[in-house]
């Protein structure tokens, strides 16, 4: 109780950490969902990650981080086992 630093180990880190997360609320996302509370803090933790890098080298890990992955909309607003493809009258 009180202490808050001990060798290496500090709580300045983690404060950083829910600053940026804060901050990453009313600047880029606006409004916290409910149901993705683990995706905000996902890319919180990958921004506070790279964050000691360059910038174009933090631009080269995003972008390879990227390669191979996709995520529609319909997939996170749906869950897979509900989620039943549209059929058009008259279209085979």
């Amino acid at each position: 109780m009180g202490e808050s630093v001990r060798g290496m180990a500090h709580t300045n880190g983690i404060e950083s950490f829910w600053a940026m997360l804060k901050r990453a609320n009313l600047g880029v996302f606006r409004h916290f969902s409910y149901k993705h509370p683990h995706r905000y803090v996902a890319e919180a933790t990958g921004r506070h990650n790279v964050h000691p890098l360059g910038t174009s080298a933090q631009v080269a890990s995003t972008f390879l981080a990227g390669i191979g992955k996709r995520l529609r909309y319909i997939d996170l607003m749906c869950p897979k086992w509900t989620h039943q493809p549209k059929l058009i009258r008259g279209w085979s």
